[in-house]
């Protein structure tokens, strides 16, 4: 296992559905970068777009493509979500790809039912868990960060994953929730969201971060256009484990579908 794990952070402007634009964008900004693991926002080719019959790629999309060729260019791991279309339905897909190829999806289980987005995508059912240089980590997307049970951390994992569209008038409850998803779980949380303003004239103003499993922000982004790297050990998460050993006394349960 790796002791220690370099992630970047990309906080950025998304072109409104202009996949193109946005993938070339990002070839300049992440020219040369040396990490671990690339961290992108929810539908970061695109932007959080509720008609999919416009903007979703299939798996083997330009978008997909342009992952893998990065993760092999760069050599390390890059993950953010797409639209997708899949067997005449459409999901928002979280994708963890690295150089050897896609090493998992997770379809987006809480759809924003009051933006409408449940009328557009399809629903995941599942969550996963990836195992990348020895570390857990788990992703969500978006709205799943108001849900606390869906994030419950029943198989120790490492390091929660947030990637997201989160509009700047409810920066409040991001800013909240993260740091609880934090405390609870015992847990690092990343959390990757956009700037700037989209097709649909909502604003972002990204405040991505880094929090460690007591909760204190390790790095806060604000609403810059910027790219930030930050190593995380995995000795501070087994000594605060072992210290306070919360975990131990969380609640058993299953989830239904």
């Amino acid at each position: 296992m790796s002791d220690s794990l370099n992630i970047t952070l990309v906080q950025t402007d998304i072109i409104w559905m202009n996949n193109l634009e946005n993938l070339a964008n990002l070839d300049k900004q992440l020219n040369d970068i040396k990490t671990d693991l690339i961290v992108l926002p929810e539908m970061f080719s695109t932007g959080f777009c509720l008609e999919p019959s416009k903007v979703a790629e299939t798996m083997d999309g330009l978008s997909v493509l342009w992952m893998l060729k990065t993760a092999k260019k760069l050599n390390c791991a890059i993950c953010g979500s797409l639209s997708i279309q899949e067997k005449n339905k459409y999901y928002n897909r979280f994708f963890f790809v690295t150089p050897s190829g896609i090493e998992a999806t997770y379809d987006k289980k809480h759809l924003f039912s009051y933006g409408n987005e449940n009328e557009a995508y399809t629903p995941g059912k599942k969550t996963t868990t990836i195992n990348y240089k020895g570390w857990k980590i788990k992703p969500f997307v978006c709205y799943d960060l108001r849900f606390p049970v869906w994030s419950r951390n029943t198989n120790n994992y490492d390091l929660a994953l947030y990637v997201a569209n989160w509009p700047a008038k409810r920066s409040f409850p991001w800013n909240q929730l993260l740091t609880a998803r934090a405390i609870e779980n015992m847990s690092y949380v990343v959390a990757v969201n956009r700037i700037g303003i989209d097709g649909n004239d909502l604003k972002y103003q990204g405040d991505s971060k880094v929090i460690d499993p007591l909760g204190e922000t390790l790095i806060d982004l604000k609403d810059s256009k910027t790219i930030k790297q930050i190593n995380i050990k995995i000795n501070h998460l087994d000594k605060v484990r072992e210290k306070f050993g919360f975990l131990r006394d969380r609640d058993e349960f299953k989830l239904k579908d």
